[in-house]
């Protein structure tokens, strides 16, 4: 007997770069492929085209506005979640969480579609945080998430927390994949001081957290050492926090470094950027609560080192342990840095955090709730 067709509505505060965000696009064509319907509501963003490419439909509201007028929402996404006969409702952040749980909340009990939240970070610990461990079942993207759930969300029952890691797309980044001559031939023109120089990179985008001074401490250091390396910068600049891109340009003028350090911004071939890189480095002063650069570089065969905590250092105990440092301890990531240009240790293949298995995991998930 063939399963029935599932309306999926996931809930997001928008559509633009992120883990978050790459996820929904993920289940999306995991739900249209299965033939299943899938609404993603948000603010928009430039992966709505992406949602839409695969067969999601995207519907537009502002339901990343963290304000109280927002509550406003609530009647417009409950007679949403009824008029489009919705199975699942599943919120993946906590704004957008406490409106479409409201919403469901305000529905008829045999109008209720199923709850289903997924905790994509650590969040501060309060009762705001706690609507993330409502779902009828609530996805863990790691076991540190898991643990994290355990330890300061007793009251959520652990027969609701499912574990389903995130993933990539191991086709796409292929084990000891090679650019092609062109984007070569592009890469040097684009950047001729890479020429000969050891090629460290820290991909994530520009905000406080993901370890920016680390890594320029780490390259003068590693200058005064007389390593001739060249430190590249890969993310985008958060339109709230320009002020923190400011502050670290300056911090590369006042070291001297910048011939020694290039801001990349935002690009679409960081595939090719980690493929040709020496060592990628993952140095988020917070645990991240996956890690996926540090498992799309592994993925390559790219060497990896990265502070051991969260995700990060799940990833790295299985798929790489050498590349594993203590977090903040800035002599041991230069020594650790030192140890594997020197002597560098060879990534082996494996098959681990694959993308199709996360998605054939929630949509399971999904398919054992409306049994």
């Amino acid at each position: 007997m063939p399963k029935p067709r599932l309306c999926v509505a996931q809930i997001l505060p928008a559509l633009n770069t992120g883990g978050v965000e790459r996820g929904t696009v993920e289940i999306t064509e995991a739900l249209t492929r299965a033939g299943h319907r899938a609404l993603v509501i948000s603010a928009g963003g430039e992966l709505v085209g992406a949602i839409e490419k695969c067969g999601g439909e995207h519907i537009t509201l502002p339901v990343g506005d963290k304000s109280l007028f927002r509550l406003g929402l609530v009647p417009k996404l409950k007679q949403l979640l009824r008029d489009e006969h919705v199975d699942i409702v599943h919120p993946r952040s906590r704004w957008p969480a406490w409106l479409s749980w409201l919403a469901w909340r305000a529905l008829p009990v045999t109008q209720r579609p199923h709850f289903v939240t997924t905790v994509h970070g650590f969040y501060s610990v309060n009762a705001y945080s706690a609507i993330m461990t409502r779902g009828e079942k609530v996805i863990c993207v790691s076991q540190s998430i898991y643990e994290y759930i355990q330890t300061n969300y007793p009251r959520c029952a652990r027969e609701r927390l499912v574990v389903i890691p995130r993933g990539i797309d191991q086709s796409f980044f292929e084990y000891d994949f090679k650019p092609s001559s062109h984007w070569l031939s592009q890469w040097r023109k684009e950047f001729p001081q890479l020429e000969g120089r050891e090629i460290l990179l820290l991909p994530g985008r520009i905000t406080r957290l993901k370890g920016h001074h680390e890594f320029i401490n780490l390259l003068t250091r590693l200058i005064a050492t007389g390593r001739n390396v060249h430190g590249l910068i890969l993310g985008g600049e958060d339109p709230n926090r320009q002020q923190y891109a400011k502050e670290l340009h300056q911090t590369v003028i006042t070291a001297g470094l910048e011939g020694r350090i290039s801001f990349l911004g935002s690009r679409s071939d960081v595939r090719e950027i980690m493929a040709t890189s020496g060592i990628v480095f993952s140095l988020s002063t917070q645990p991240e609560s996956f890690g996926r650069t540090t498992l799309e570089a592994l993925s390559l065969g790219s060497p990896v080192i990265g502070y051991a905590h969260g995700g990060v250092d799940e990833i790295l105990s299985q798929h790489y342990p050498i590349g594993r440092t203590a977090v903040g301890e800035s002599e041991a990531l230069v020594n650790k840095t030192l140890e594997l240009l020197e002597q560098p240790v060879r990534v082996k293949p494996a098959n681990i955090f694959d993308l199709s298995q996360m998605q054939d995991q929630t949509l399971d998930l999904y398919q054992q709730l409306t049994r």
